[in-house]
């Protein structure tokens, strides 16, 4: 297993100094372009993924790439989403899914979760997506859930505002872990692949 403390130091002594001008820039200025939303999956790298700096993306990740629609009461999915949209003016948002996902797995194969109520009640988030017909697939549940969470995203209001504006833009993908593929999901199904 790779050794934290090791990687730190990794960091500091050759990452960090050939991005040192990079840093400094960053300590006064924090502009991503894009909104991230994935999995907490470890396999799921969203800089790796694009290739993207420090400072490029703002990250939101959690179990199943799942976004709560809209509601009273704090939260911090919807406060960072919020933030991202209202504060720093992404103009592009990225909801994204993946294969082999534990999450959508669990919800297609029907697990029980008797032992984990609080899992179980974060996955009823996907509950729109497992509702569609011919979700039961592992695969086509990860795509209608990557559909569903753009529309619970949606429900937000300062991403409805955004999207009303044309401010923000909003991206339904799907990373393929073993070809490292990204799909673009097109709800009407007229699905493009990014990179091979």
């Amino acid at each position: 297993m790779h050794d934290l403390t090791t990687g730190v130091t990794h960091f500091r002594d050759a990452v960090f100094p050939a991005k040192a001008e990079l840093f400094a820039q960053l300590t006064t200025t924090h502009t991503p372009g894009t909104l991230f939303i994935g999995c907490s999956d470890a396999r799921v790298v969203p800089e790796l993924i694009t290739s993207s700096e420090p400072g490029e993306l703002f990250v939101v990740r959690t179990a199943g790439n799942l976004v709560p629609a809209y509601g009273p009461g704090s939260d911090g999915v919807a406060a960072s989403i919020e933030y991202a949209v209202a504060v720093l003016g992404v103009e592009r948002i990225v909801v994204c899914g993946h294969s082999g996902c534990g999450a959508m797995t669990a919800l297609a194969e029907r697990h029980d979760l008797s032992t984990m109520p609080t899992v179980a009640a974060w996955l009823r988030h996907a509950d729109a997506a497992a509702a569609r017909p011919g979700s039961a697939a592992i695969a086509s549940l990860i795509r209608a859930n990557v559909v569903a969470q753009q529309a619970n995203l949606a429900t937000h209001p300062a991403v409805a505002r955004a999207l009303s504006t044309g401010a923000v833009t909003v991206e339904g993908w799907v990373f393929d872990i073993g070809t490292g593929t990204v799909t673009v999901i097109d709800p009407a199904g007229s699905d493009r692949t990014l990179a091979a």
